[in-house]
């Protein structure tokens, strides 16, 4: 494609440059970071606990009071009260209104899952996206429910903890071995800054920053956010405050050391803060509190603030499939949400219950338990299900991630590989606990086989840079855990040859090992895979196929895939394709699937997991909202490009007020001497020079060259395929527009539109009407006209940035492009104004998604340039 070449040098020059670098190998180089972070979080609980030994942490678990367990329950279930608020809240300052019952399971679901896997604002977010859209909210809403609670929680967060430092400041610094008076000023200056921020914004002010404007909370929506953050904090902080032994560290000061703790460990990255927190927890109160009894109550909170609210949230999304025959439109709208939920809610639960079986592998059996299996299992046996419970854990690990795609695959090695450790937890130590677990997720797997229906194979995902970053964060763990416990046993290479029942140790390293090995092989598959590869164009063979889906269709744009410029990746059945193009690192899809809505949501899938294994962003253009369902259930997010004209032909005729200057137009060309006709595609090879000579005069005359991918260029073939509307004068083709169609008569587009220099004035808008009525007689129910790019963008105060930014550059950006002037022509025929979307992988960049979509129209950076 002309100037692709000078747009991959650009790439060679800037590619040594440390921003360039950082930029491309941003994931990976911030997943390595993490797992740097967690090994020293990893070295720094080692050292903090150089004195504690295993069996004092477990008898500190087992001594914990009933009431305490009881009290944390309560806490926990009055946090998670509040968190629904957030998005009540959230709902409410975007002016929009959603059922209460659809709104806690989102929201309860949100937290779970963000809590347990960490990432809250990516975990959460995309459960909030799967679940509003549903509800009918848009993208740019939902992105602003998921800033509203994010950003509230993190602005609350630091109020609190800074209120609870200046109160109880000369308690803390002791503890922590800072000044109080450095705390006290370090916490004020949060506040004033808070407070600025507030005041500023005390009756919903908007702050303008050049292109950008964004619109503060009013002091009700801060004050009430405010107070919903803070009895969120005060309740988790609870949970782990009444777990911990007796103590004479007061409630305030508890809060203060709780706050930074969960605050350090979201800014950590660490999934759910793993490690951070706890350090920061026993940093803090290891003077105070024995520090056996702080682990045994991090352990507790563990379960009961992240597991068990998972366990909650699956249990309730199951209950509602269970429902599935029940008629009440309520439970059948609630069971619709829980299926948009539950891949997610069974994803983050194999992950946890992977991680489970892993540490538990590093851990010893209690000594009764030993004993009982020693009287009726040989050694071998429960050596071989500590072993292979342990692998099954990493396999658990690696099935998460299929399950949230919904893979069938995913699903049958979940399955497998629970009920296979859930039988081999009770041969290796009679685990009832990890049994239960395993019971559970075998339950919501059956309850919700349904969901599970896409045909792919689980070896033929390799893994991401997050995901193996969690895995490396896994082993990480374990190693600290198996040191930890036998920190009193002194290594020596005999130590892997021992095969006894109460040759723990041994048994721990040997599990580590095979956990170890196979991730090691997992990541160096993953990452040995193919970066790139270009996608060929499309076969004849293709386009045949193609040609004959688009014909039975009813999106006229379908047939741009005539241009044989786009590669095409068909379903399975082959009933059904996409059609895209490559720029840069962007694999660029336009339009929604063609053919069998069936096949849409496995094509959706392929395009996304084609374009990462190849080392790219999967990037949907000029999307439909019907397809942002399963864009979000691919993990992409949608940003808004602007409204699709579509005229209504079976309304269409050129009576009223309303049609007048049009009608005056017409009459006018008629005046001028021109004339209309059709001339079907059989017919069209007779006069291709002709129609030759005025694209040719049409783009000498706008400085113009052939643009591609979105748009048609005049290919003889191409222009072939359909009928062309020509207008003629005195005997003389003077303008022509290729018409685009289908069998199904449902809509049809124009796609070129040329026009002689010396072409009457008026025969844009002669040629339009013509062909409308013309296609009207013919039986046509639509006609699209094209969409209006950044038209429709919302100008709200609280709308998003990209947003407020596209709808700027709509009004003031006339020298660029001329945006208004062509919303301006398409409203001449009172059309219905559809959304069209931009979607991207990835949480990547929209801006660079649609730079690269830019460049593939253009013909690469000249052709943008020239026009």
């Amino acid at each position: 494609m002309s100037g692709h070449g000078n747009l991959d040098e650009i790439e060679a020059t800037d590619g040594f440059s440390f921003r360039t670098l950082f930029r491309r190998y941003r994931t990976p180089l911030t997943a390595a970071a993490t797992l740097i972070v967690f090994c020293l979080v990893g070295y720094a609980i080692m050292q903090l606990t150089n004195e504690v030994r295993y069996d004092d942490v477990v008898a500190a678990l087992a001594a914990t009071r009933p009431s305490a367990i009881l009290l944390a329950l309560f806490f926990t279930a009055l946090s998670f009260l509040s968190l629904v608020f957030y998005d009540l809240n959230a709902i409410e300052y975007i002016g929009k209104k959603l059922p209460l019952p659809h709104v806690a399971l989102t929201a309860f679901s949100a937290y779970a899952v963000g809590n347990t896997a960490g990432f809250g604002a990516l975990s959460g977010g995309a459960i909030r996206y799967r679940a509003y859209t549903r509800l009918g909210l848009s993208p740019e809403d939902i992105g602003r429910i998921i800033a509203f609670v994010t950003l509230s929680f993190g602005l609350g967060l630091a109020a609190v903890a800074s209120i609870a430092l200046i109160i109880i400041a000369s308690e803390i610094g002791p503890l922590i071995g800072v000044s109080p008076f450095l705390l006290r000023l370090i916490a004020g200056s949060i506040i004033a800054i808070l407070g600025a921020v507030m005041i500023t914004g005390r009756e919903g002010r908007v702050l303008d920053f050049g292109a950008v404007a964004i619109r503060l909370p009013d002091s009700r929506t801060w004050s009430r956010q405010f107070l919903v953050t803070a009895f969120d904090i005060a309740a988790s902080a609870s949970v782990l405050y009444v777990l911990l032994p007796q103590t004479a560290i007061g409630w305030p000061v508890f809060l203060a050391v709780y706050a930074i703790a969960v605050g350090l460990g979201v800014l950590s990255h660490v999934p759910a803060g793993l490690g951070v927190f706890e350090t920061v927890i026993i940093a803090s109160l290891g003077s105070a509190v024995n520090i056996d009894a702080v682990l045994g109550s991090l352990v507790l909170y563990r379960l009961v603030y992240h597991v068990l609210p998972l366990l909650i949230a699956v249990l309730a999304v199951s209950a509602a499939e269970l429902r599935r025959f029940v008629d009440h439109p309520a439970a059948s709208s609630v069971r619709r949400i829980g299926g948009r939920l539950m891949p997610q809610l069974l994803s983050t639960l194999a992950l946890l219950l992977g991680v489970m079986l892993v540490f538990s592998s590093v851990t010893p059996t209690p000594d009764q338990n030993l004993e009982f299996l020693s009287n009726y299992l040989p050694l071998p046996m429960v050596e071989g299900a500590h072993f292979l419970s342990s692998l099954l854990g990493l396999a658990l690990v690696v099935a998460a991630r299929g399950l949230g795609q919904r893979l069938d695959g995913a699903w049958w090695v979940a399955v497998f590989s629970a009920v296979a450790a859930l039988t081999l937890s009770l041969l290796k130590a009679i685990a009832l606990v990890e049994a239960a677990f395993l019971a559970f997720l075998i339950f919501g797997l059956f309850v919700s086989r349904r969901l599970f229906t896409r045909h792919a194979s689980l070896l033929n995902q390799a893994m991401t840079a997050s995901w193996l970053m969690a895995i490396a964060v896994i082993i990480v763990g374990a190693v600290v855990i198996l040191l930890f416990v036998y920190r009193d046993v002194e290594y020596s290479n005999e130590l892997w040859w021992q095969f006894e029942f109460t040759a723990e140790a041994p048994r721990g390293l040997r599990a580590l090992l095979g956990i170890t090995i196979i991730s090691s092989a997992i990541a160096i598959f993953s990452l040995l895979r193919p970066a790139t590869f270009r996608p060929e164009p499309a076969t004849e063979e293709a386009l045949t196929r193609a040609v004959e889906i688009v014909r039975k269709q009813d999106n006229a744009d379908a047939n741009l895939v005539r241009m044989g410029d786009k590669s095409i990746m068909f379903s399975e059945k082959g009933d059904a394709f996409i059609m895209y193009g490559r720029q840069g690192r962007s694999w660029i899809a336009l339009f929604d699937p063609i053919g069998d809505h069936r096949a849409v949501q496995e094509l959706v899938w392929r395009f996304v997991e084609a374009a990462r294994a190849a080392g790219c962003r999967a990037v949907f253009y000029q999307i439909s909202p019907a397809l942002l369902s399963h864009c979000a259930d691919a993990g992409l997010r949608a940003f808004k490009l602007g409204e699709l004209a579509v005229a209504d032909l079976r309304t269409f005729e050129m009576k009223g007020g309303k049609w007048a200057n049009l009608r005056q137009t017409a009459s006018r060309a008629q005046r001028d001497g021109l004339e209309f006709a059709v001339v079907e595609s059989e017919d069209v090879p007779d006069i291709i020079d002709d129609l030759a000579a005025v694209s040719t005069a049409w783009l000498e005359h706008h400085n113009a060259k052939e643009k591609g991918f979105s748009l048609g260029s005049f290919d003889p073939d191409y222009v072939s395929s359909q009928p062309v509307g020509i207008l003629k004068k005195n005997g003389k083709i003077v303008a022509f527009a290729n018409i685009l169609v289908t069998e199904s008569r449902e809509e049809s587009t124009i796609d070129l539109m040329r026009f002689s220099p010396d072409a009457p004035k008026g025969s844009m808008d002669f040629l339009f009407v013509q062909i409308m009525e013309y296609l009207r007689n013919q039986g046509f129910t639509h006609f699209n006209l094209g969409m209006a790019p950044l038209s429709g963008m919302s100008k709200r105060e609280a709308a998003p940035v990209w947003d407020r930014i596209g709808s700027t550059v709509f009004e003031h950006g006339e020298r660029f492009y001329n945006f208004k002037g062509l919303r301006a022509f398409k409203s001449k025929f009172h059309p219905h104004w559809q959304p069209r979307y931009l979607a991207v992988s990835g949480g990547g960049n929209p801006m660079i998604a649609l730079m690269d979509a830019t460049f593939l129209i253009g013909g690469g950076l000249k052709g943008v340039v020239r026009k």
